[in-house]
């Protein structure tokens, strides 16, 4: 286990809680954020994309954005967020449902067209991956995009997907 994913267990350990595939960690990273161990965690998935010719990173609003921003500065490219709303001034976008298994709700995700270009080497990131709602939509906006999905990490993969770079799998976080 490397440094980010020792130091992120030893905190899920001292501030988090795990219960079954419910993990809590809204005291250092997605209600209350704690900036050093982002940085840590955003250096650690940037490396696995150094070599990747990443043009851009792509995440759903809110929770991805605060990995999402740290990696992209990182590899030197900019992000963009899918919004819950559009406002008014977006334009043309391109939309996909996401649903939502801890909010028990389904939210359109939506991307303005003038920010996503056809064959542009994207990087997904968020917090989680569960299910892979979040996912499924942000893959159906970069097709509608033409653009290419290189590569998705997240910091916990709370699946057995081995396609989906992360920190932390559930499996890691057994014995807490």
């Amino acid at each position: 286990m490397n440094h980010a994913a020792q130091t992120l267990l030893e905190r899920i350990k001292r501030d988090g809680q795990v219960n079954g595939d419910i993990i809590k960690v809204d005291r250092f990273l997605n209600h209350m954020v704690d900036p050093q161990l982002i940085d840590l965690l955003a250096a650690d998935i940037a490396t696995r994309f150094l070599d990747q010719r990443i043009e851009k990173i792509i995440t759903a609003e809110t929770s991805g954005i605060i990995l999402a921003q740290p990696v992209a500065g990182m590899l030197g490219v900019p992000y963009v967020f899918a919004k819950k709303k559009a406002p008014s001034t977006m334009g043309d976008v391109y939309t996909a449902d996401s649903y939502s298994f801890t909010k028990q709700e389904t939210t359109t995700l939506h991307v303005a067209k003038e920010v996503l270009h056809p064959g542009e080497r994207m990087l997904f990131i968020d917090d989680f991956f569960a299910k892979g709602a979040t996912h499924k939509a942000i893959l159906e906006i970069i097709n509608q995009a033409r653009a290419e999905l290189i590569g998705s990490a997240v910091i916990i993969n709370k699946s057995t997907r081995s396609d989906i770079e992360s920190i932390l799998t559930l499996k890691d976080l057994q014995d807490i």
